[in-house]
């Protein structure tokens, strides 16, 4: 009966927590699927499957909304799309658990743009977390080794993500929700099939995380990219309930941090090498980073 209550009382992290894990499995899966299909090819599968599922939702119960910011809805969508291609790009060529923290950058961004763009004040915590947040950024990256095109790719992750996030805000009260993940599925499905009909007549390795020829996936690759649609759907079912369930977004959006952890776990069952010392270092600064950001919300 205790254990019940409890569950009840913290529902929000619960559902943060499953949500997170699903997250994680979308990621290793896609990293599996990257050995014969290209970082596109996935973001493409993986947004088209949300399309229909979305479309079918609206199809359901019509939007209802006053409109009137289309730019900053396909912004919205563009700039999404990009962040992902970053993402995925990242968890083919680096360890699922860095790739996921290269993306959780975001926070520590979209403190930044809150400040700057909307000219929201921080207090000294906010400023200290940002502060933290970037050292752990230079210590994932190591830049006395030098910095590669990975490292560039996973930085844009972040940011990608956070123009996004931060695009939301000024999108909520003229739009549906519905209506936001609609322009960034449809976004995330059409970039992507442009790139691979684009790399289907042009294609240069080091473009390779913009442009690529399509693959038709094996039999076994079929199998994995229906999975995967299913994981990232569960994913935005459970995250929108966690969202739901809390009173304190800022609790839940902490415990989202959870699919680092369950990354570094996956990864290390695919074959990941654990991250160096400096860099686990950072891993933990990054996500303190975040946490701080997360809970000022």
């Amino acid at each position: 009966m205790r254990y019940n209550k409890f569950i009840i009382r913290h529902l929000g992290i619960y559902y943060m927590l499953i949500a997170s894990m699903l997250f994680a499995g979308t990621g290793a899966l896609s990293k599996i699927l990257s050995s014969e299909l290209s970082s596109i090819e996935i973001v493409f599968f993986r947004n088209i499957i949300g399309l229909f599922l979305i479309i079918f939702m609206i199809y359901q119960k019509p939007l209802h909304q006053s409109g009137g910011k289309f730019w900053l809805l396909a912004f919205r969508g563009i700039i999404g799309t990009i962040g992902l291609y970053a993402f995925f790009y990242n968890i083919a060529h680096i360890d699922l658990a860095t790739a996921f923290t290269f993306s959780k950058t975001s926070p520590i961004f979209t403190a930044l743009f809150a400040a700057f763009i909307f000219k929201e004040r921080l207090n000294y915590l906010s400023w200290f977390a940002i502060f933290i947040g970037f050292v752990g950024i230079l210590f994932v990256i190591e830049p006395t080794l030098g910095i590669n095109k990975d490292e560039y790719i996973g930085l844009l992750s972040g940011i990608g993500a956070a123009m996004a996030y931060t695009s939301i805000r000024g999108l909520r009260k003229h739009y549906d929700t519905r209506a936001i993940v609609l322009s960034f599925m449809l976004c995330g499905s059409a970039i992507p099939l442009l790139s691979m009909i684009i790399g289907s007549f042009y294609y240069k390795p080091n473009l390779d995380f913009l442009i690529s020829p399509f693959v038709m996936p094996s039999l076994n690759g079929w199998g994995l990219v229906i999975v995967m649609g299913l994981l990232a759907t569960g994913f935005q079912i459970y995250l929108t309930k966690a969202y739901a369930a809390s009173k304190k977004a800022g609790v839940v959006a902490a415990v989202g941090y959870s699919d680092v952890v369950f990354s570094m776990i996956f990864g290390l069952i695919l074959g990941d090498p654990l991250p160096s010392s400096l860099a686990f270092l950072g891993i933990i600064m990054i996500i303190g980073a975040g946490v701080l950001v997360a809970l000022r919300f």
